[in-house]
């Protein structure tokens, strides 16, 4: 046992090291990349221009610091995370992979063809596909797709991602003196970007951001999974819960594991798996259903419930049409109902078992679900047949 337990320390505290080695390293490339940035003569120019403009107008968004950022800015923020991914070992993708990632994780479709080097990812309106540049702001959590240099980005201010103090130190003097606006209140000096707090960490983190967005999304470096669900999580449950990205197991665990963390068994689970896509057509998050399903146990079935309580609420959704609600049912009755078998009526630990499976008592309450789900050949779904037999041999039964 001792040895064994031996053994598991040393196992974390390796996991601990790689790492612990894995940021430092990102923090040196970092230190690689603005040398990078000075050698080049053309593109330190055009940063510092915009850069220069960026500290003239201060950090204050709500007194319109932002308010003139256009493509140009993004244009320089862009060449600049394109030289911290070089620096850390970023590999040129083509395009074909690179449109074809896109596709999967955002749904979205690159045509190269096209005049813009940019594509708009709204993370609050997945369909809202009109091209703005507005720089990151709480309002506006916009991702952009840079089709020539093949990375995404939010659109950062370049002093949220540069220590500009000591690779521009020629631009310190410009924050010198006090930044002043006229108001309707008089007078008002706007913070500037060497007042915000911890700007240097900010620095740092976004920096440590762009690299494992990029070097994993695009690179499948599994190195940054990590880092990204335990540095990233809003980032990471946007992925899974806005656009449906279920390729990555430890970004399914995440999501999922809000509804726990929350002491949640409300209905509001569904509304991440069974979505309306952009078109209108309806999308089933399979991997999610398998994640639930493979959580579930005698005495833990939280999550379960909670799809069961989705289930119920069907008959009162408005988004969906009476065949997709069938096929929604389908799904969950192919996921919830084989635990029943065991488990009906049971109470055990944080699991609760009805007497019933929802599919049991939607079919008392609509028979019509029997004949559409054999006219849809059970959807192709593996255990709904069974279950439905089960399900009609109690009904029948109980009617005897």
């Amino acid at each position: 046992m001792e040895k064994a337990q031996g053994k598991l320390i040393i196992t974390k505290s390796l996991i601990a090291s790689c790492f612990f080695c894995l940021i430092q390293c990102q923090e040196k490339k970092q230190e690689v990349t603005y040398q990078n940035v000075k050698n080049n003569t053309m593109q330190k120019t055009e940063i510092s221009s915009i850069l220069e403009k960026q500290l003239k107008k201060g950090a204050a968004e709500e007194y319109g610091s932002f308010s003139d950022y256009s493509e140009k800015d993004l244009n320089a923020l862009i060449e600049l995370e394109d030289s911290i991914l070089q620096s850390n070992g970023y590999k040129n993708v083509t395009n074909e992979q690179f449109a074809a990632k896109i596709e999967e994780i955002f749904g979205r479709k690159i045509d190269f063809t096209s005049s813009s080097n940019f594509l708009k990812i709204d993370t609050y309106n997945k369909c809202d596909k009109e091209l703005s540049f507005v720089p990151l702001s709480a309002e506006y959590q916009n991702i952009y797709v840079s089709k020539n240099d093949k990375l995404i980005s939010y659109f950062y201010p370049l002093p949220l991602l540069i220590d500009y103090q000591k690779n521009y130190p020629y631009l310190k003097k410009i924050e010198d003196n006090p930044i002043e606006i006229e108001t309707n209140e008089g007078q008002q000096q706007v913070s500037r970007w060497k007042d915000i707090p911890n700007l240097k960490e900010q620095q740092k983190k976004n920096n440590q951001i762009v690299v494992a967005r990029n070097m994993y999304l695009f690179n499948d470096n599994k190195a940054y999974v990590t880092w990204l669900v335990t540095q990233d999580p809003t980032f990471v449950k946007t992925l899974v819960k806005q656009f449906g990205y279920t390729k990555e197991p430890k970004f399914n665990a995440l999501a999922m594991s809000d509804y726990l963390n929350n002491g949640q068994n409300s209905s509001d689970i569904g509304d991440i798996i069974f979505v309306k896509n952009c078109k209108g057509d309806l999308e089933i998050r399979t991997e999610l259903l398998k994640y639930i399903k493979e959580h579930t146990k005698s005495d833990e079935n939280r999550l379960l419930n909670a799809l069961e309580n989705f289930g119920y609420a069907l008959k009162d959704n408005t988004n969906f049409t009476s065949d997709e609600k069938y096929k929604i049912l389908a799904y969950i009755g192919n996921t919830v109902d084989p635990f029943y078998l065991n488990f009906a009526g049971v109470n055990s630990g944080n699991a609760v078992w009805n007497a019933e499976s929802v599919l049991y008592n939607s079919v008392v309450k609509d028979r019509n679900i029997i004949s559409v789900f054999q006219k849809n050949n059970y959807y192709g779904l593996p255990d709904l047949k069974d279950s439905l037999i089960r399900v009609q041999g109690i009904i029948d039964h109980e009617s005897e």
